[in-house]
């Protein structure tokens, strides 16, 4: 029987301004095809999402898909709306919490934001993730657009989005975490 991954993010989970087929949600799933894995991923992702939609739909995606894991992707959107750091963490830990209460692992992605923001807000934001992790004793990947974000060549020409070099390098990020999940 097929287990079950939930993606829950925003549009670089959703693979916003590419084919769906080249983001790294899909790339992920070929991932676990070639290793016979007996995963399917079901994503749950909308542009411009943030913390607060995704709390307003997981519940949701859990009844719909009663997932074995879920891949949490948001919180870059209430960043760049300047939204209280504490209120991004507490959205989270939410999403953790009820996700956790119907017996899925937790993959948590965590996102930056740009420094026009100021140092304090930056580090508020950041620390987030690194703070649900420990405090809920999840698996986390540091910034998921590491190596991409300011890479050239792996960019849209918006400079928020990656294009489909950069979702190959996010889908790499995600797999190292997610193998042992699975197990």
């Amino acid at each position: 029987m097929a287990k079950s991954i939930v993606v829950l993010g925003d549009s670089i989970s959703a693979g916003y301004g590419i084919e769906v087929a080249q983001g790294w949600v899909a790339v992920l799933q070929k991932k676990l095809d070639e290793q016979r894995a007996i995963h399917i991923l079901h994503n749950e992702s909308i542009s411009g999402d943030t913390t607060a939609g995704g709390l307003a739909r997981i519940d949701r995606a859990l009844t719909a898909h009663k997932p074995d894991v879920v891949i949490i992707e948001l919180g870059a959107n209430d960043g760049l709306r300047g939204l209280p750091p504490a209120l991004i963490k507490s959205n989270l830990a939410e999403i953790v919490h009820r996700a956790q209460a119907v017996g899925a692992k937790i993959l948590l992605l965590s996102m930056k934001i740009p420094p026009n923001y100021g140092q304090r807000y930056i580090t508020n934001f950041s620390t987030i993730y690194v703070q649900l992790a420990k405090e809920l004793g999840v698996t986390y990947v540091p910034f998921i657009m590491e190596d991409v974000a300011l890479t050239k060549g792996m960019m849209q020409h918006d400079g928020l989005h990656p294009n489909a070099k950069g979702q190959l390098v996010i889908a790499d990020k995600v797999w190292l975490q997610l193998l042992p999940l699975l197990k």
